[in-house]
């Protein structure tokens, strides 16, 4: 178990500051080939509600974002798209007029892209161009958008919030960033109060939107191993705040739950992913490098159970979806698995091209997005 360190001098809130060292890598090759699909009886029938397309990814982590009864989805070629929840018409698409890196951030009101060379795009709920503005480097995972602040985080570890209406920066942090961190896309997840981000080095840090004063930090994964390689273990994919607990998950670390006003540790489990969390009032579910989905009982943190027939299938992170946990592949399946007990429930094949983002759950649909550029909307019957 490991306690909650108190920031001092281990962050630094700072107004002006020289770039911090950076050299992300991508995970070596999958050795092993993917696991034969299973064949099952189907006890769920899922139908596609609709299927639109954004454009191609280009190999960013190009996530959706749902907010009210709309879905904001983007392609690396610099398309941005509003769609209709229910029937996926499109309400406006756009182009920012630079290449993309990261996903959609949205709360409706405000969109939010992450371009090429760290420049940051904000539109207006209409797609009208409200501001850019221009960070310290590359941005690989969705801004997290206020009512008041667009947040984001660079690859050379610097967290920078900037005023919803205007873009002037309101405040940034600096972060010694270890030699080696995992190209990936962690993500950051706000309450009314404080903002809590994924971090290189296995950490999540808490800090408050008003002026991001470090509020605590915890380890979700410890760096351990001879070499630097070895020693990788970043915290992947995005936080999941519910209730009064934040959950996590780190590569080469552990899947933690810790309390959300001061990050005591509830529960830590050894575990290794470079994907997200999914959670629901009773669950949190975890997909693993070899493809092993497991479901974690939310307070105890006891593993409920585990499936572990979709080996080396480069699985998507999971996502709570009524009775079942949807979870994509790196062949472009779709995959329900019952919440209660991990067994196969259905399965959807998309455009054959790898599932490249964080599914989102909007009201009776899951939504996934594909390498190819594929934004496909499934329904539960």
């Amino acid at each position: 178990m490991h306690s909650a360190v108190k920031l001092a001098g281990a962050m630094i809130l700072v107004t002006l500051a020289g770039c911090a060292s950076l050299n992300p890598f991508s995970k070596p090759p999958q050795r092993n080939p993917p696991v034969a699909l299973v064949e099952f009886k189907p006890t769920m029938a899922v139908r596609t509600a609709w299927t639109v397309a954004v454009g191609k990814s280009n190999g960013f982590d190009l996530s959706p974002a749902v907010a009210g009864s709309s879905v904001f989805a983007a392609g690396a070629d610099g398309t941005i798209a509003r769609f209709d929840v229910a029937t996926g018409a499109a309400i406006w698409r756009i182009n920012a007029g630079a290449s993309l890196t990261a996903g959609v951030g949205s709360d409706g009101n405000t969109v939010a892209v992450s371009g090429a060379k760290g420049m940051i795009f904000a539109f207006d709920g209409d797609g009208k161009l409200r501001w850019k503005a221009q960070t310290s480097s590359e941005v690989l995972s969705a801004p997290a958008v206020t009512a008041d602040l667009v947040i984001v985080r660079s690859v050379d570890n610097r967290i920078a919030a900037f005023d919803v209406a205007t873009g002037t920066r309101r405040w940034f942090l600096q972060r010694t960033t270890p030699a080696l961190t995992l190209r990936s896309a962690p993500g950051i997840v706000t309450n009314d109060t404080a903002a809590y981000a994924a971090m290189p080095g296995g950490r999540l840090l808490a800090m408050t939107l008003n002026n991001g004063a470090p509020l605590w930090e915890v380890a979700v994964g410890d760096p351990r191993g001879a070499t630097e390689l070895e020693r990788v273990s970043d915290t992947s994919g995005n936080p999941v705040i519910i209730g009064r607990e934040i959950c996590a998950v780190a590569y080469q670390g552990r899947v933690a739950c810790f309390d959300l006003a001061g990050g005591a540790v509830r529960w830590s489990k050894d575990w290794s992913s470079d994907v997200g969390v999914g959670a629901d009032e009773r669950f949190i579910f975890a997909a693993n490098d070899t493809g092993a989905v497991s479901a974690f009982a939310r307070d105890t943190g006891t593993n409920v159970w585990r499936n572990d027939k979709l080996g080396y299938r480069r699985l998507s992170a999971p996502v709570s979806f009524g009775r079942s946990v949807a979870i994509g592949d790196g062949q472009g399946y779709i995959h329900f698995l019952a919440r209660d007990d991990g067994a196969f429930l259905a399965r959807v094949a998309t455009d054959g091209s790898p599932i490249v983002a964080t599914p989102v759950v909007a009201g009776d649909r899951v939504i996934f997005q594909t390498q190819a550029g594929a934004l496909v909307a499934l329904a539960a019957e």
